[in-house]
């Protein structure tokens, strides 16, 4: 870069606020100064060079700091993050300051180039790489220790000195980006563009995909609806719907790729440089040398960690299986009884009583899932990775098996075991519907609700009191920073991977299965854009050029579905009826069409690619483009010599 940080000023007129912080109540004075001279500090003198300023509460407390940045400042830091934006020749690069008269829309005078998101993010960004240089704790706070490149703000946030760090909302883009989104009923896409701009692409990108998933519902959903009309009671039909599972299930993952790709590169993450990776908050252990960056920072044997995982989460996990299955049994106790029931009494209340097991079941499901949640947050947090990402693959690992076999046990039960393909559709029915049920209204009726009953008595406090401060900014922020904090996008990841679960695997038996998750996507689309834009705090921008380790999860399923599927055809009397004499011969055959039908799979994942072709030509021209580019400077180089 050839401009230096040197130049840039840190007053400016016009202040806007981007971020919140807040500290508790009754920080020390020597902390807060020392905190806020380290963040309007010159780069060179280890700050962060941002502008800060205190907005002033009630009863005079000042723990609420408000954060913003220079445009200048902004600009340098979106080429210190790796920002990639589009160029006047509608190609995609990296953006750097030196060559900033080159992307699209940039003017000097232009506070928009860079959207809020990207501002937050750079801020956020700049915050967190605050680090410690000569302190050997926090001022006023001796217990707090800190050493060379140690993060002050997630030494900070451990030590519960501050409280919390969020990005403002704009009230009057939220306004426009909620009109469009889901304030009005309409039958067409969602705004991707305008979710990515104003939340980051982790959440456009999961938008995008419940969207795409939706729609790669309908073919099912379609053909289901005739099927549960008129093939109802008739399972030896059900061979034609099941091979129309396999190809479906194989089709949409490989499309989504490309989709994926294809909103990727036009949002700049596909070609993001992955960033060096710090050790997570909760990481500890002693104080070491870190053998890369060369820098001190704690060190924990790796060692101990697998004997933590091996000795006591996996036993904790397989105990937790054990009782899923164990509750399982006890269900299947109440089914039995429900139908000696019904065969005594032979009446409509007796009818209804065949389905309270399942619905009982299906309840039970849900706070056990939401119990083993924390417990596998827990234990993965005392394993002590050192990485995030380490942190959340074992995290979503523990999580995906237990909900799979305390979800699906039962259904393979009932299919593999007990071969009672009426009850296996009575069971999957009312697992999805009240699955779904529960959770649109413990995720969005309810945080709502509770919400709107505490911003409905903020409005009438702050109303009540006089303040010189900007009213609507100080009742903003007190709104903001009361409201739910939006955790990531896991759960609702793994909701979509159990309803995936529910239609790929034994829709077959109940076609109606892709109707209802349809109907379910559908309103989730609208629940999940209220959540986000009235319930929680708005989450800061995170780039990511993929939904990660949930597309490995969809596969892995749809390999399951396949086999599942495969064994369902077996079964059924229409196939069963073609080796009247063998029944060896028939599980030959089947396992031989499995082993086909995964191998074609595999094929087509090789076969289609992951990225449309001009994509892909698009990508190799950069990275031509940056060959020559570091030639011609070794070149230059070598001539300096």
């Amino acid at each position: 870069m050839v401009e230096s940080w040197s130049f840039l000023d840190t007053a400016e007129s016009n202040f806007r606020p981007l971020v919140v912080i807040e500290l508790a109540k009754g920080t020390k004075e020597e902390t807060i100064e020392w905190f806020t001279k380290r963040i309007v500090d010159k780069k060179a003198d280890g700050g962060a060079q941002l502008l800060i300023q205190p907005l002033v509460m009630e009863n005079g407390v000042e723990n609420i700091y408000l954060v913003g940045a220079s445009h200048l400042r902004l600009l340098l830091g979106a080429e210190t993050v790796g920002l990639v934006k589009e160029c006047n020749d509608n190609s995609m690069r990296t953006f750097t300051y030196s060559s900033r008269k080159t992307f699209k829309h940039f003017a000097d005078d232009n506070h928009n180039f860079l959207t809020m998101a990207e501002c937050q993010y750079i801020i956020k960004h700049e915050l967190e790489n605050l680090r410690a240089k000569n302190e050997k704790m926090i001022p006023g706070y001796p217990q707090a220790k800190l050493y060379p490149g140690k993060s002050i703000v997630r030494r900070l946030l451990t030590s519960g000195i501050l409280v919390q760090i969020f990005p403002l909302h704009d009230k009057e883009e939220l306004k426009k980006l909620s009109h469009s989104w889901y304030g009005r009923v309409k039958v067409g896409y969602q705004p991707l563009d305008d979710i990515r701009c104003y939340f980051g692409e982790t959440i456009a990108l999961y938008f995008g995909f419940l969207e795409y998933f939706t729609f790669a519902l309908i073919p099912m959903a379609v053909i289901g609806i005739p099927y549960y009309v008129f093939a109802w009671e008739d399972y030896d039909k059900y061979v034609m719907f099941a091979t129309f599972n396999l190809l479906w299930s194989t089709v949409i993952l490989e499309v989504w790729k490309r989709m994926c790709a294809i909103l990727t590169y036009r949002w700049g993450t596909l070609l993001m440089k992955r960033q060096f990776e710090e050790p997570r908050p909760g990481f500890h252990g002693v104080l070491g040398i870190n053998p890369v960056t060369g820098r001190e920072e704690p060190v924990y044997s790796s060692i101990k960690r697998q004997l933590r995982i091996y000795l006591v989460s996996l036993p904790f996990v397989c105990l937790c299986l054990y009782f899923s299955l164990y509750v399982m049994m006890i269900y299947f106790d109440l089914e039995q009884w429900a139908l000696d029931y019904h065969k005594e009494n032979e009446s409509n209340f007796s009818s209804l009583m065949l389905y309270v097991p399942s619905i009982i079941y299906a309840v039970v499901i849900e706070i056990m899932n939401r119990i083993y949640r924390y417990a596998a947050e827990f234990l993965t947090s005392w394993e002590n990775h050192r990485l995030e990402s380490s942190y959340q693959n074992h995290l979503i690992l523990k999580v995906l098996v237990f909900n799979f076999l305390n979800c699906f046990a039962s259904l393979f039960y009932i299919a593999f075991v007990l071969f009672d393909m009426k009850l296996l559709r009575q069971s999957l029915a009312t697992l999805l519907i009240t699955s779904q049920i529960l959770n649109q209204f413990a995720e969005s009726l309810l945080p709502y609700w509770l919400q709107k009953r505490y911003n409905r008595r903020m409005k009438k406090r702050m109303c009540s009191k006089k303040t010189d401060t900007d009213l609507s900014l100080a009742e903003q922020v007190n709104m903001e920073k009361e409201m739910g904090t939006y955790l990531g996008t896991f759960d609702d990841y793994l909701e979509l991977f159990l309803q995936f679960g529910y239609v790929s695997l034994f829709s077959c038996v109940y076609p109606l299965a892709a109707v209802f998750a349809v109907l379910n996507n559908i309103t989730e689309i609208y629940s999940d854009a209220l959540k986000m834009c009235r319930v929680y705090k708005r989450p800061f921008a995170e780039p990511t050029a993929s939904i990660g380790v949930w597309q490995l999860a969809f596969e892995t399923m749809s390999v399951i579905s396949v086999v599942t599927n495969c064994i369902l055809i077996g079964m059924s009397p229409e196939v069963d009826a073609l080796f009247p004499d063998s029944k060896m011969d028939l599980v030959l055959t089947v396992a031989l069409i499995e082993h086909l039908l995964l191998a074609i799979k595999f094929i087509m994942a090789f076969v289609i690619p992951d990225k449309p072709r001009d994509i892909q030509m698009k990508l190799a021209k950069l990275e031509f483009e940056s060959l020559e580019a570091l030639k011609q400077q070794v070149r230059a180089f070598q001539m300096q010599l």
